[in-house]
């Protein structure tokens, strides 16, 4: 990746993707997901149903790149039922990439919920 991970839109695509799919299957995925400009600098993040494939997608100057990371053992955390894009930013990409579950840490309780 030559992208400016700092200055990029990271965008977790929600649910399980075919892993099959490339770069075009992938972009029109994101075309019927979402209303977001794919030319512009984002990286879409999918995840496949055994969650041992994660496939980035993203436009660079005059093309798509697609990288992948296949995992031998173990799997990628993942929510499997949320029906919007989500937005992490870069500490919770690294946290994806390395195993760690962001998505289950505990939320903030407000004084109003705790009593």
């Amino acid at each position: 990746m030559f992208l400016d991970l700092n200055t990029v839109g990271i965008y977790a695509v929600p649910g399980f993707t075919d892993m099959r799919k490339q770069i075009t299957g992938l972009s029109s995925v994101l075309y019927d997901l979402c209303d977001i400009d794919l030319m512009e600098p984002n990286i879409f993040i999918f995840c496949g149903k055994s969650k041992k494939i994660l496939k980035i997608l993203y436009w660079e100057r005059n093309g798509f790149c697609l990288w992948q990371k296949k995992l031998g053992k173990d799997k990628f955390p993942w929510p499997g039922s949320e029906d919007d894009l989500q937005i992490i930013d870069i500490d919770k990409l690294h946290l994806l990439l390395k195993g760690i579950d962001f998505w289950k840490e505990h939320k903030p309780i407000y004084s109003k919920d705790f009593f």
